[in-house]
């Protein structure tokens, strides 16, 4: 079970295997941009030419409503891509959102940075009460302060990493709402079970606080269904070890995008993805963290090229919905490579 926050902070920090020093750790050493390595980057953003970074078309959405939400049974798990790596569930008629990013950039400031390429296909005013939110780590692309705070008076409780609370603390958000994890943490009740476990990756939201909080995956087990939710990661054996301990898994929501060859470590590619979708003992992959903001150099449509490319040649099945779609667990659903048609368009 999760413990309580008190238990796990001591006078030097967190009672944390991966936390020393002040910060968190990955498990395996890992190379991140330095100060001249992100300089590299940002100069590369500045001269690089890049092939269609963004859509010029607008990308097609099924639009959701409350009453349309309120239609899905409450005897299954639905899931709705809501856009980037943002999710929302119905499990079991509980509403759950994973990493909810509804405003128009991922970045600290309104008016710069990564702008959205669509809209949200709900507002986020008419989302129902919302039961949980679960948060992969505290990059402007995942945590996002403006959503946060607009949902707060209609959540129950909030999931985050260690040290996440902080930032929701400064925000103002309710403490008595935020339950915090370490990697292999669990909670659960009688509607699930939630595991909050490793990925390869780092923090920060701001120039001096990287890694000191820490990042990680999700775990979700209700019923018969297994869900993986990985946040962000480079490719590492810990998926071997998390479809050991909780696979087989029925869907996988992997990150698929946002990959260079300058971010390695950090950032999988989409064959990587396939593999880590594979590693974790895993059905059908549901590919995420693409088709929404501009974060690196290769195409928007670039990542599902390759993913479906990899999984064809790997046997892997994937599912590829729209931003809005409704997939409902255990149903059969009839697979469309949406993106093709609109590459020749930009």
């Amino acid at each position: 079970m999760v413990s309580n926050l008190d238990a796990q902070v001591s006078d030097s920090g967190y009672s944390s295997k991966q936390f020393k020093d002040g910060k968190f750790y990955n498990t395996n050493e890992v190379e991140q941009p330095n100060l001249k390595k992100t300089l590299g980057i940002f100069w590369r953003f500045i001269t690089e030419s890049k092939q269609d970074p963004m859509p010029n078309i607008p990308l097609p959405m099924m639009q959701q409503s409350p009453n349309m939400l309120a239609q899905l049974s409450d005897d299954q798990i639905h899931m709705v891509k809501l856009g980037h790596s943002s999710v929302l569930l119905k499990v079991f008629g509980e509403y759950w959102l994973l990493d909810p990013v509804f405003s128009k950039r991922a970045s600290p400031f309104s008016f710069a940075g990564p702008e959205r390429f669509h809209e949200a296909p709900i507002a986020l005013a008419d989302l129902p009460q919302i039961d949980r939110i679960l948060i992969s780590h505290n990059h402007y692309d995942h945590l996002d302060k403006e959503s946060i705070l607009s949902l707060m008076n209609k959540t129950k409780e909030i999931f985050v990493p260690l040290g996440v609370e902080g930032d929701l603390q400064q925000w103002g958000v309710d403490k008595n709402k935020v339950k915090v994890f370490d990697w292999w943490q669990e909670h659960g009740d009688k509607t699930s079970l939630v595991a909050f476990v490793p990925t390869q990756h780092f923090s920060g939201r701001g120039l001096s606080d990287g890694n000191k909080t820490l990042w990680g995956s999700w775990v979700i087990k209700a019923a018969e269904q297994s869900i993986y939710f990985s946040g962000d990661s480079g490719y590492f054996d810990g998926f071997k070890e998390i479809g050991r301990r909780y696979g087989p898994f029925n869907y996988t929501f992997i990150e698929t995008g946002a990959y260079d060859k300058d971010w390695a470590d950090i950032h999988m590619t989409p064959e990587q993805s396939v593999q880590a979708h594979i590693d974790l003992n895993a059905e059908v992959m549901l590919p995420i963290h693409n088709g929404t903001f501009d974060l690196a150099f290769h195409s928007w449509y670039d990542p599902l090229e390759r993913v479906a490319t990899a999984a064809a040649q790997k046997k892997v099945t994937i599912n590829t919905p729209i931003v809005g779609e409704v997939i409902t667990a255990g149903e059969p659903h009839n697979n469309d490579f949406w993106w093709k048609s609109l590459m020749s368009k930009g």
